[in-house]
């Protein structure tokens, strides 16, 4: 059985790394061929120039992510089984023979540390070669490192508590222990959500409350008749890391924070960023952060009662180039390997988010004008550079937000 397990795995994950490549290559392609002329309904708004800035840019991504997708997939084969994962387990057994569960956190923290450090050269590279070449970095080298650093250190902070429960209740809580794990995680991931926007968020960036009387009254105004309370109206300074603008509400429960980065402030007039703001209060309307969250916990639930089984099956182990089960390592391979099998739901719940834009748009054009949320998203994808001809099927299969034109075509109809 464990044979037949490795070839399922080493199959998935060659065919996984196939169709993303596939539709990568589709996806640059299909922007290099549209370069040379605006689409139609963006002519008379965006220029040639632009245009073609926001198909190189987006090609440039593409090129980069595949490069670190095809490094991923070879780190998952080392690690498992090209027997790292095996290596490092013996090696924290010598050093901790007694100590079970801290040895078990430790092997997953070095699993995880080498995953990262993988990874690490190709943020690097498109933060100060690919974002810098285009104009949107604003880091330092410093900056980058030391963000790196306190996001480590705040990752320890909260997943470690998380992570020694977790490995207490596979060896204590008898067989139900990922129920437990469940209503523990679940519990966590709402504290997060109501503490993120107050405690964590300020730690990378600069929160200062909105000066602007006039345009905080309007959208005080529209936030009062969407029913959307809040604790205020921030303004943060994402200009000192990035050229790229957004807005966003964060929070749970009371602490709810409406956000707009400084340079989106900068580039929409007040109607176009009431009608954004619209936007964001759509999704509220339509409980789709709810929706999402209890699609989570169910998809949270289903795994955890999954790694109940698997950590019983001693080919789940053996399969993954791991000789000796042990409660740690069932819970580590099970984050490493559950990612390339979920890989097939990817345009299933791009397909939903992409829905659930579409109906706060449609919010966003019976509480402000359709034409104002039109000249705000041309401007956001102007100068985010995003590109106007994405491959369909890229698209469908990654896009969370529907294509430009798609999506303006649908504001008109509004209007």
């Amino acid at each position: 059985m464990s044979a037949i397990f490795t070839q399922i795995f080493v199959a998935v994950i060659v065919v996984s790394l196939a169709v993303r490549v596939w539709l990568g290559l589709r996806h640059i392609r299909h922007i290099q061929q549209h370069r040379q002329q605006v689409p139609v309904a963006f002519q008379q708004t965006i220029s040639l120039e632009a245009h073609q800035r926001a198909a190189d840019y987006t090609s440039a991504k593409v090129k980069l992510r595949l490069n670190e997708t095809i490094i991923e997939s070879l780190v998952l084969l080392a690690l498992t089984l090209g027997g790292i994962l095996q290596t490092l387990d013996q090696v924290w057994q010598q050093w901790l023979p007694a100590h079970e569960i801290i040895r078990g956190a430790l092997v997953i923290c070095s699993a995880m540390l080498i995953s990262g450090l993988a990874t690490l050269p190709f943020d690097y590279i498109q933060t100060f070669k690919v974002d810098e070449e285009f104009g949107f970095n604003k880091m330092s080298p410093a900056m980058f490192f030391s963000d790196m650093i306190k996001h480590s250190v705040v990752g320890v902070l909260l997943g470690g508590p998380i992570l020694f429960a977790a490995l207490w209740l596979m060896q204590s809580a008898g067989e139900a222990w990922w129920l437990y794990l469940w209503l523990i995680w679940s519990a966590f991931n709402l504290f997060m959500l109501a503490v993120y926007p107050v405690w964590i968020a300020p730690l990378f960036n600069k929160f200062t409350p909105m000066q602007d009387q006039t345009l905080k009254a309007r959208i005080e105004a529209l936030m009062q008749k969407c029913g959307f309370a809040s604790q205020g109206l921030f303004v943060m300074d994402g200009s000192t890391r990035s050229g790229h603008g957004n807005a966003y509400f964060t929070g749970f429960g009371k602490n709810k924070r409406v956000v707009f980065f400084d340079t989106l402030l900068e580039k929409l007039n007040a109607d176009e960023i009431e009608a954004v703001l619209a936007h964001e209060l759509g999704h509220f309307k339509h409980q789709h952060v709810i929706k999402r969250i209890a699609m989570m916990f169910g998809l949270s639930l289903v795994g955890l009662a999954l790694l109940g089984y698997l950590i019983k099956q001693e080919w789940f182990f053996t399969g993954l180039g791991v000789a000796q089960a042990s409660n740690h390592m069932a819970l580590l391979l099970f984050v490493l390997v559950s990612p390339v099998f979920m890989f097939i739901l990817r345009p299933v719940l791009a397909a939903y988010s992409r829905t659930n834009e579409f109906e706060a748009d449609h919010y966003a054009a019976q509480q402000s004008r359709p034409a104002f949320l039109i000249d705000a998203l041309v401007k956001l994808y102007r100068d985010n550079a995003s590109t106007l001809t994405p491959d369909p099927l890229h698209s469908a299969f990654y896009d969370s937000h529907p294509p430009a034109s798609l999506r303006i075509a649908k504001l008109e109809t509004y209007a």
